[in-house]
């Protein structure tokens, strides 16, 4: 995007012909760079009792490559084996949140603003007037944005590694944005606020137990913690397969029942205060299902990391393969809202879980 006002947006597709010659560099010595060594213990626990949970690819953005997902037989943890290496972070990151998907993202995260309520509220039983507030995970700052509707009186700061912290600052979403890993960045902002979110970041981490620490260290005496991840235990993990969208690999590297996150963080220093699996239960689950599987069937869009655009056929194949799946996808929608969503607790069907914790 040029900086220059006089110049026009450049389209989608000239955005795409001018990424392809560097993704084509990226792939042109294969994808082993991208992963780690396979490791044979838990990264949670250390056992070696290992089982292999699901195999799949990049169903949102088909990028390259295969992922896989063992779990733990002894403490069930969830994780991603072979692991994205440094190169493969960057890599299949590029383009989803900044970049070719940035405007996408935005505007999907921008009109959540009933569901950012919803977690704001869910610290108003323990505090209602925080001072300072760190979103860790912040993406372009929406959270901050909605949360003060709720807490009006607060200070927001947001956290990334990506440039959306800055993004959300320079917006005035957040009051500061740090760009960086919050473990690195902790000790700087030790004791500095009265309650840390991980919204959806949790599982994105390389090193869960080191977030969790560096929370600890922001965190003032009293202060508190807000976490929401997918639930690995989930029936709809098991009923939908590959198709779940929480499992969005590649990006997804771990998934923590809720009781290995509860004891994590009562060895830390915690006291979990509250567990909530229906409020934070998201009802896109049959609508998400439909939409990967008819664009898993349907021809590829324009995308940089392919080596040449669709033709006009394929094109309009897309199309035709989209538009005779809309009756689908409205079926998915209205059985999410109305019919799983008030049943999604009892049922085991909830998508994610959200623990409130104390730090002693």
């Amino acid at each position: 995007m040029s900086d220059d006002p006089a110049t026009p947006p450049r389209s989608r597709g000239e955005q795409v012909a001018a990424l392809r010659p560097g993704y084509a560099a990226d792939l042109a010595d294969g994808l082993d760079r991208f992963f780690e060594p396979r490791r044979d213990t838990c990264p949670w626990c250390g056992s070696d009792r290992l089982t292999t949970r699901l195999r799949t690819t990049d169903l949102i953005q088909h990028k390259p490559g295969r992922f896989v997902l063992d779990r733990c037989r002894e403490c069930r943890h969830t994780f991603q084996n072979p692991r994205l290496s440094e190169a493969g972070l960057e890599f299949y990151y590029r383009d989803f949140y900044d970049g070719l998907g940035e405007k996408q993202l935005g505007q999907t995260f921008g009109g959540r603003t009933k569901m950012y309520v919803g977690r704001a509220e869910s610290l108003l039983p323990f505090v209602d007037t925080p001072k300072k507030w760190l979103d860790v995970g912040t993406g372009h700052g929406h959270f901050c944005e909605a949360a003060r509707i709720v807490h009006p009186g607060t200070s927001f700061d947001g956290l990334d590694f990506t440039d959306g912290a800055e993004l959300a600052e320079r917006a005035g979403r957040v009051d500061r944005g740090y760009r960086g890993a919050f473990p690195e960045l902790a000790g700087g902002l030790a004791g500095a606020y009265d309650v840390v979110s991980m919204f959806h970041y949790l599982e994105h981490s390389t090193e869960p137990a080191r977030e969790l620490e560096a929370a600890h260290r922001a965190l003032r005496p009293g202060g508190h913690l807000l976490i929401e991840v997918p639930d690995p235990d989930s029936r709809y993990a098991r009923l939908l397969g590959r198709w779940w969208l929480p499992w969005l690999q590649p990006q997804h590297l771990h998934l923590v029942p809720v009781e290995n996150l509860r004891r994590r963080l009562r060895t830390l220093g915690f006291t979990v205060m509250a567990e909530q699996h229906a409020e934070p239960h998201d009802p896109v689950d049959l609508l998400a299902a439909a939409w990967l599987a008819l664009d898993a069937i349907a021809p590829r869009d324009d995308l940089p990391w392919l080596p040449t655009p669709p033709t006009a056929l394929q094109r309009t194949l897309r199309a035709t393969t989209l538009i005779a799946g809309i009756p689908a996808l409205v079926l998915g929608t209205l059985t999410d809202r109305f019919v799983v969503r008030p049943l999604a607790r009892p049922l085991g069907l909830a998508n994610a879980y959200r623990l409130v914790a104390r730090r002693d």
